[in-house]
């Protein structure tokens, strides 16, 4: 199968960009004691910082779906097509509880699991298993209804308590479950908010086997929709996100608050705004050949295998850093979302996480050239489609 260069680019770009928040995570000095998005503590700069990377999550789980499409268009074979989607989802599910979670936390007694975007999509890969015998435009309807509709749950009155409170809160909300006094799942990509972003994407790959001008056409008009309805939406302030918008005490922070959307679960606006700026992207990108875009496709082709190695990357740096600022090994913190270090107020100021990150990104260049060439060398290697 032909790749489609745009899917590679706009992958590549989210992939870069997502390191900048797991950079800052990590390692800036502010991470722990305070959110980037709240508005009383943060600086515009930190804010965007934060909200940029927002289109990350989404636009990779869409675009799985839609390389999952153009992946199982060869074969017609149904029973094949739900094997692969069954494995791999499960395979991610797998991957996530154990080499993500480990170079997220590097925490050897293992006290916490997050359940993050590789979860979400492995989760959305076992349903599409299963409707994976419904047409693109069934399953585009469906995920349709969910991204539209899933902020209406939210008027739903349930008790957490209660076996469907507890059900109703696995499949729609973020949430913690404390399974020992020492042992916590933190489930924080719930899997069918996420499931009707696949969806569409699954059934948005058959655009890309239209001509190139007819698609980059679509792709723009319906950019420039989904920013529209955002806009329209968010202005009246009634649906579509739990958080409201509100006046601050000036037009910036006014405009941050406006912004402002709610990432855990995906909102209604937080789809549209991130999903109809990839949309304008893609159309700008679709076909467009440079040493710019030749650059972010390497990233793009080995998604995957470049996620798994900056995680370890940036946690060996914070554990320098610290090691550099006086710490010792006794002194790391290794509880829930403290990643080692061993008090709130530690690591880097934001333009050391920006330097950081760069190096970052530029030291993967090499091994993901590398993998991406290893891999379309040997495609007689199935495993390396799960990698």
């Amino acid at each position: 199968m032909k790749r489609i260069t745009a899917i590679d680019f706009v992958r590549g770009l989210v992939m870069i960009i997502m390191a900048l928040d797991h950079t800052r995570d990590l390692i800036h000095v502010d991470s722990i004691a305070h959110s980037p998005t709240a508005l009383a503590t943060t600086t515009p700069i930190l804010f965007f910082t934060r909200w940029i990377t927002y289109l990350c999550a989404p636009i990779f789980v869409f675009l799985s779906g839609s390389s999952a499409y153009l992946s199982l268009r060869k074969h017609s074979n149904l029973k094949e097509s739900r094997r692969f989607l069954l494995t791999r989802g499960i395979w991610l599910i797998i991957l996530e509880i154990t080499v993500v979670n480990f170079g997220l936390w590097f925490d050897i007694q293992s006290r916490q699991i997050l359940l993050q975007v590789i979860f979400a999509i492995g989760f959305s890969f076992i349903f599409l298993s299963f409707l994976i015998k419904y047409s693109s435009k069934v399953l585009a309807v469906i995920g349709l209804i969910i991204i539209f509709g899933c902020n209406l749950l939210q008027y739903v009155p349930l008790n957490n308590s209660s076996v469907a409170g507890a059900i109703f809160s696995f499949f729609f909300s973020f949430n913690f479950y404390t399974v020992s006094p020492h042992f916590v799942i933190i489930l924080a990509y719930p899997g069918i908010p996420w499931l009707g972003i696949m969806l569409v994407g699954f059934a948005t790959g058959k655009l890309f086997e239209l001509p190139i001008g007819k698609r980059k056409n679509i792709f723009l008009r319906t950019g420039f929709a989904a920013v529209a309805l955002f806009i329209v939406l968010r202005f009246i302030n009634i649906y579509g996100d739990p958080l409201k918008w509100s006046a601050q005490k000036n037009n910036t922070f006014t405009f941050l608050s406006f912004m402002n959307v709610t990432k855990y679960p995906p909102s209604l606006l937080y789809s549209l705004i991130t999903l109809g700026i990839m949309f304008v992207v893609l159309y700008f990108s679709d076909g467009i050949k440079n040493k710019f875009t030749k650059v972010v496709i390497v990233y793009g082709k080995v998604p995957l295998f470049y996620y798994l190695i900056h995680l370890y990357i940036i946690h060996l740096i914070l554990f320098g850093i610290l090691f550099t600022q006086g710490y010792h090994w006794a002194d790391f913190n290794f509880t829930s979302f403290n990643f080692g270090r061993p008090v709130k107020v530690n690591g880097l100021p934001l333009w050391g996480v920006y330097i950081v990150w760069i190096c970052i990104v530029i030291s993967l260049y090499p091994f993901c050239k590398w993998y991406g060439k290893y891999k379309m060398a040997h495609p007689e290697k199935k495993w390396m489609r799960y990698l």
